[in-house]
């Protein structure tokens, strides 16, 4: 999924020159707050765009020719080509009080193109990339020199974007500014700036009233309290006493009968602190009939006052219908509240909006949205678990105003545990996932991520990825289990650890989004993310429709389309619009009984116009449509089609219905609000240690020679490389931002930690120019940088599958004077080259916030059980590479991994567990007791006779596939014997990769088949 698209940059130190502070008192002359009178682009002053093309060239130099300039006059020109989005910023070190000024000024030199140019101010938030956004545009109609002049009380909040962590209140308080941006055109062109300034006397900014809560809901003969607050502008005490006037407006409750109307005043004397209170009582009446919500708007008066942001709202609950009677089956409660929808809120239930697109909160119920959705990175200001409770709590409140008081569903993408939110826990990524071949713990990741989730209000997850992945150079290759779609469809298990533990899952992105063509990528610089996947059917089917087959059959309640487009041979089309595969095969041949959400404003890459793009995706089969931000024209659009007739109104019922259903089986109607009775647990020990087992079991061994692993705890130890002591990297994408970054964003421990919690002696330099003498191995831990989606794509910005140079060098330096590991810390295989002077090789992918994990099997705390998910290339010229390719010559072959546990103990293991199940597998256990005969089995625990051993595994798999109560698990240890031997043969890696699948498909005897014949 698309998230935050527009990254306005972080704060840079700027020239003291170039600041002022403003004066605490209103100024008649304006004050510069950017000018360009220097050599170069002034500190703080940057340019940014979707791509590199689209970021505009900055350049200072002379400009006398602006009217009014001085001799000397300097100006900033932006050259720009912009495909999607670019422009550029002035972010402050430090914010400034902008408060007692009338306005923002700036001179620009057009050339009178009529194009729009949008700008902003940032106001408020822990910084210039977290502030609200307020804007206002001019349009280039001018060729030559004009001076811009706008009001402060002529912006508007921004509703196409708002960053994550910005405040929400929709207010522009102008006494904490960050800066600002100019965000051109989606044009070429070239504009020059001078002079940015606030201008101007503000007038005298009146005492803000607020009241406790938006929405008072209360039942009938109840009553409620409300609390009225008074907020000066500058925080000082009341100068003079103020009187607020409140009374009960006119709503759709009826006065007399539904409530006891009141009026009057409340007193605050002169002297009365800032933030101060006083409170009024409504009492509700009961009028014996069962009805829907009904309001009573309260209004607030005063000279000198400004009144609420949001207009305060009591609300007599509604009652007594039978959709709201938690006895009654779903469908039945279905059928009753549809029938009692007007298209207006049918259409509601259908749109989900991101949340910081809402002009206001009670957007909610003005435009009665089903739905609302933090995209990656999108956060309240204060990015904590209870924070996040009580911002969902507060948008779930608005909901209650509303006729029918549809609860909300709120989503997230908790791709590797509770993302989004700092010292939430992180597991691996699904590629990590993947290599644990445990479906179990994949289960218990869903089991730990949904009660996470849950905890901070949250019912619904944007997750598991089943994509089957077939191309290493696709950017989101780590949301992905694997190639082989047989893994993919056995860590389908995510699905039941998160719905039985009360949140959504969602299996996306339906279908083929791992098979997309190189090249074929049609969004911005993107190389093959959202491109065309170039299939038949039937190996459509094969390969990407299994796991979503899976999905339905253990009962997902979403799923969710792919940005890319299916060309069967005619032609490519959009997922969004394909009614063949989302009517006729999702939800008519698969059965699937859930509703389809779309992807992040994805409905608008249909070819056509907007309504062309409704009308399309609707009638394909998408109930549910991720907006994210234009939720006023959607809700417009869509209702005109319907009133047309281009929409059926029998689609829209059969969409908000499935909507419905998944709404009442949460229980949502009667349980609205976040239950924060586990809020402690989020980011846990007792989570965190689950997290540390999966990141240890996803931990893959590719080569250890003379056995270097584990290490000695005695050891001593050099740590080098860029990933060792980088949480963010080793985390990756999807981690508290959508992109991810490196550095210390969340609570964990790094790789270097852990190690140094293991070893008795660890000496680290990143870049391997300490001194290397003195050490008895040396730990490279090496990799990627983070990235999300096409934003990771190959060929992509100068993206590639290499190693950095820096890394190389470490690797070279210390692996050249004395025996190393090398941990590769990345979301996909990458150019390895020459390993003939590294004894070990480790792929750890991204294992999450948990470095003791990658630590454990590293010094033997745990065993290396893990198996590649992807083909290791040897070549990036190979790429795309995978399992059962005609051509197959691989580094390393999909399923590969070494293990540091005993084969013969491993087998004594499965055989116990197997004499307690069914007649099958207790003749199972008797051939692997048979196998563990001790003249079959060298000293170390590694089989001796191998045709012995081999013969009886190829029995006892016979009859595990038709045993009924083994485990995969079990069956997983049993084949692993004969992996052991055939990877100490080293030959045909096309066959021990054919096994894997077998295994994974549960063909157990094919699978040791299979091995025994690339033994030779």
């Amino acid at each position: 999924m698309f998230r935050s698209r527009r990254p306005l940059g972080v704060a840079l130190a700027l020239v003291a020159s170039l600041l002022v502070a403003p004066p605490a008192v209103a100024a008649a002359e304006p004050l510069t707050i950017t000018d360009f009178e220097s050599d170069g682009v002034p500190a703080g002053v940057y340019a940014w765009g979707n791509d590199a093309a689209s970021t505009p060239a900055l350049t200072v130099g002379p400009g006398t020719d602006r009217p009014g300039a001085p001799a000397a006059n300097r100006v900033l020109t932006s050259v720009y080509n912009v495909s999607q989005w670019g422009g550029w910023s002035h972010d402050l070190p430090a914010t400034q009080d902008w408060s007692p000024y009338e306005g923002f000024s700036f001179w620009v030199k057009g050339a009178g193109s009529g194009q729009r140019i949008f700008f902003e101010l940032k106001d408020g938030g822990p910084g210039p990339g977290n502030a609200e956004l307020f804007e206002s545009s001019f349009t280039d109609d001018t060729a030559g020199w004009r001076k811009v002049e706008v009001p402060f009380a002529s912006f508007t909040r921004r509703t196409d974007y708002q960053p994550g962590g910005a405040p929400t209140d929709g207010e522009l308080d102008l006494v904490a500014i960050w800066g600002y941006a100019m965000r051109l055109p989606t044009t070429s062109g070239t504009l020059v700036w001078d002079e940015f300034q606030i201008y101007g006397t503000a007038p005298p900014r009146p005492v803000r009233l607020s009241t406790g809560k938006p929405v008072y809901p209360v039942d009938e003969k109840g009553e409620a309290e409300v609390g009225v607050t008074i907020t000066t502008a500058d925080g000082a005490p009341l100068a003079g006493g103020l009187s607020v006037a409140y009374r009960t407006g006119t709503g759709t409750a009826t006065p007399g009968t539904d409530y006891t109307p009141v009026q009057g005043t409340l007193t605050f004397p002169a002297g009365t602190a800032s933030g101060s209170g006083r409170t009024f009582t409504v009492k509700t009446l009961h009028d014996g009939q069962n009805e829907v919500a009904e309001t009573i708007p309260i209004e607030l008066s005063g000279t000198g006052t400004r009144p609420p942001a949001e207009a305060p709202v009591i609300v007599i609950n509604a009652h007594g219908l039978p959709y709201l009677d938690a006895g009654k089956p779903v469908k039945d409660r279905v059928a009753d509240l549809l029938g009692r929808m007007t298209l207006d809120e049918k259409i509601g239930q259908m749109t989900q909006a991101e949340r910081g697109a809402l002009a206001k909160q009670s957007d909610i119920a003005t435009y009665v949205l089903g739905s609302l959705l933090s995209g990656g990175g999108s956060t309240p200001p204060q990015n904590t678990p209870r924070a996040w409770a009580d911002m969902i709590d507060a948008f779930q409140l608005q909901t209650r105003q509303t006729r029918l008081q549809v609860p909300l569903i709120y989503g997230v993408d908790a791709v590797h545990g509770h993302n989004n939110v700092v010292g939430a826990t992180i597991f691996p990524h699904n590629v990590g996932m993947g290599a644990t071949r445990d479906p179990g713990l994949v289960e218990r990741e869903g089991e730990v991520t949904a009660k996470e989730v849950k905890a901070t209000g949250i019912p619904w997850n944007f997750s598991p990825c089943l994509c089957v992945a077939r191309d290493d150079r696709w950017g989101r290759e780590y949301e992905s289990f694997g190639e082989d779609p047989a893994l993919v469809r056995r860590m389908a298990t995510i699905i039941d650890g998160l719905q039985d533990n009360g949140v959504l899952a969602t299996a996306k992105h339906y279908v083929g989004d791992g098979g997309t063509t190189y090249g074929s990528s049609t969004t911005g610089d993107y190389t093959i993310d959202q491109g065309v996947t170039q299939v038949g059917r039937q190996e459509l089917e094969a390969v990407h429709l299994a796991p979503f087959a899976e999905a339905v059959r253990r009962g997902v309640a979403t799923v969710m389309p792919s940005f890319s487009s299916v060309d069967f041979g005619d032609g490519p089309l959009k997922m969004h619009a394909h009614a063949e595969l989302i009517n006729g095969t999702l939800k008519g041949r698969l059965g699937f009984k859930g509703f389809v959400i779309s992807d992040w404003q994805a409905i608008d890459q249909i070819p056509g116009d907007y309504s062309s793009d409704v009308r399309t995706s609707i009638n394909a089969g998408l109930d549910m449509i991720m907006v994210p931000y234009a939720y006023p024209q959607f809700t417009t659009t869509l209702k005109a089609e319907v009133e047309a007739g281009r929409v059926p109104v029998a689609r829209v019922d059969d969409a908000v219905a499935r909507i419905l259903t998944q709404k009442f089986r949460l229980g949502l109607f009667e349980r609205p609000y976040a239950d924060r009775t586990h809020l402690g647990d989020v980011g846990s020990a007792a989570h965190r240690a689950v997290a540390r087992r999966a990141a240890a079991k996803s931990q893959v061994l590719l080569k250890n020679d003379g056995g270097l692993l584990p290490l000695r705890r005695d050891a001593k130890v050099y740590v080098a490389g860029s990933n060792a002591d980088d949480l963010g990297n080793q985390s990756g994408g999807w981690t508290i931002t959508w992109q991810g970054s490196s550095g210390p964003i969340t609570q964990g421990t790094t790789i270097l930690r852990a190690i140094r919690s293991k070893a008795a002696s660890v000496t680290y330099s990143r870049d391997a120019s300490a001194g290397l003498a003195g050490h008895d191995v040396g730990v490279v831990v090496v990799g990627e940088t983070p990235y999300a989606e096409g934003q990771g794509d190959v060929g992509r910005a100068g993206r590639t599958l290499s190693l950095s140079a820096a890394d190389r060098a470490a690797v070279d330096r210390v692996c050249g004077a004395m025996k190393c590991a090398v941990l590769v810390v990345s979301g996909r295989p990458m150019l390895l080259g020459d390993l003939s002077g590294v004894e070990a090789v480790v792929a750890s992918w991204l294992p999450g916030t948990e470095g003791d994990g990658v630590a454990d099997p590293l010094f033997g705390t745990a065993p290396y059980t893990g198996r590649l998910p992807f083909t290791w290339f040897r070549s990036v010229e190979q790429v795309p590479i995978n399992v059962g390719d005609a051509s197959y010559d691989p580094l390393f072959p999909y399923g590969w991994g070494l293990r540091t546990d005993r084969a013969r103990d491993r087998l004594k293991a499965a055989r116990d567990e197997l004499a307690g199940g069914d007649d099958l597998s207790e003749d199972a256990a008797a051939e692997l007791t048979l196998a563990l005969g001790a003249r079959y089995w060298n000293a170390d625990g590694t089989v001796g006779d191998a045709r012995t051993v081999l013969g009886r595994l190829a029995t006892a798999a016979s009859l595990l596939e038709r045993s009924k109560s083994d485990a995969y698990a079990v069956d997983d240890a049993v084949v692993s014997v004969a992996r052991d031997v055939a990877q100490s043969a080293a030959r045909r890696p096309d066959l021990q990769a054919a096994a894997d699948h077998e295994l994974a498909a549960g063909n157990l005897r094919e699978a040791v088949n299979l091995l025994i014949r690339a033994i030779g």
